[in-house]
């Protein structure tokens, strides 16, 4: 009996480490691994994408199908139920690592008619539209804050970095008194990269003792659940999302929270991405992981200005 891993990430700016630490911890043997090319869409039906198509194609009666987590591989109700039907058409088992549906045989047939038993299919569909519409949610939610941004004058989307020909007229005027915030509004980039282009002019750089770590290295951060779910699904540049795909998932009772690995500037940035959350009345649950994270990552600065 075969053990058959399945990976897919939806852009090709993200990355498996976080499917890989899930399935290593799970200590699956002898793992046969099917892994689909960056920026596979979870829009495309399952059956239809080149990689699992190739595990169905090399799958025998009693193999075991392990995946992460449910959305690797589905993402709504009708595609799970097509997906379940032809695992159990070829005699397939589905094991599930994280997640909601982790303690879930979704596999189990009624012994006398094979078909789905209505348990099963009912906890599926229903997480299913849960998800569907934490994600549905989520984009009401970016796309309020982006107008609630216009409204002020701000432009969504990520800014560019410092233009390299333009480094030596930022970090001139910054010697001679210009601010961050008034050189990132003259160039029309972040804060963040402002920053970045005179890291060693910083006075916590300048000023910091010769066994202090740099400002540039990572720092660990637990992220509520909430606000990892909600920036999934935001538009992020690459530090940032490469920061979320390798944080580490900590049970937390019923939730969650991420364990993030990122230099401070990319958790500044990170919880600047997250502001809509704190301008949602109707979801407090939200507001407050948001604030949670604020709070820990302003902790982080304090420390790091020491």
């Amino acid at each position: 009996m075969a053990n058959l891993v399945y990976k897919r990430v939806s852009t090709d700016q993200q990355s498996t480490d976080r499917q890989n630490l899930v399935l290593h911890e799970a200590g699956i043997e002898d793992p046969v691994t099917f892994e689909e090319e960056g920026g596979t869409s979870s829009r495309l039906h399952p059956l239809e994408r080149p990689k699992f198509s190739e595990l169905l194609t090399y799958a025998r009666p009693g193999d075991t199908v392990h995946i992460s987590e449910m959305f690797r591989l589905v993402r709504g109700t009708g595609h799970i139920l097509d997906v379940l039907d032809v695992l159990h058409r070829d005699r397939l088992a589905l094991r599930i690592h994280d997640g909601a549906f982790s303690a879930m045989d979704l596999t189990a047939r009624h012994p006398r008619t094979g078909e789905l038993l209505s348990t099963v299919k009912f906890m599926v569909q229903t997480l299913a539209a849960a998800g569907e519409l934490q994600r549905d949610l989520q984009r009401e939610l970016t796309y309020d804050g982006l107008r609630a941004a216009e409204a002020k004058g701000n432009k969504g989307g990520r800014r560019p970095a410092v233009p390299a020909d333009r480094t030596d007229a930022v970090r001139t005027a910054y010697l001679e008194g210009r601010s961050i915030a008034a050189l990132a509004r003259d160039h029309g980039v972040s804060r963040g990269a402002i920053r970045t282009a005179v890291a060693d002019l910083l006075p916590e750089h300048t000023a910091a003792d010769p066994g202090a770590p740099a400002p540039g290295l990572p720092v660990t951060l637990d992220m509520p659940g909430k606000v990892a779910d909600f920036l999934r699904a935001a538009e992020l540049d690459d530090a940032e999302r490469a920061a979320l795909d390798q944080g580490v998932t900590v049970r937390r009772g019923q939730g969650y929270t991420l364990r993030v690995s990122a230099t401070p500037a990319v958790h500044r940035e990170l919880l600047a991405r997250c502001q809509p959350l704190d301008g949602n009345p109707a979801i407090p649950a939200q507001r407050k992981a948001r604030r949670e994270y604020e709070s820990r990552v302003s902790s982080l600065v304090a420390d790091a200005r020491r």
